[in-house]
């Protein structure tokens, strides 16, 4: 089975970026001991600090399906509510 790429961008209220940072980054060290994680890379944008974006391999989906319900997940989603003013993912597979 192909891996699956994972592309999601969190843009923050203007008031609760380093709250939301600060939660993104307790993700980072528990998602990537995650059976399956193959990279989980949590970026910041140089011009608009409110968008943040994580950049995931997974070995399939399923692994990643896994993940997602994760409680570090369920504890960031508590932690962020309100906080967060858009949130997109996309599911990738690379082609070349």
């Amino acid at each position: 089975m192909a891996k699956l790429t994972i592309v999601a961008n969190i843009k923050a209220n203007a008031d609760k970026i380093d709250l939301v940072k600060a939660e993104l980054i307790k993700l980072i060290d528990v998602t990537r001991s995650e059976k399956g994680c193959v990279n989980y890379d949590l970026h910041q944008d140089n011009d608009n600090p409110a968008h943040f974006l994580f950049y995931e391999n997974w070995e399939s989906r399923e692994l990643w399906q896994t993940h997602m319900s994760a409680q570090h997940l369920t504890a960031y989603l508590e932690a962020t509510e309100g906080a967060v003013a858009e949130f997109t993912l996309n599911e990738m597979t690379i082609v070349g």
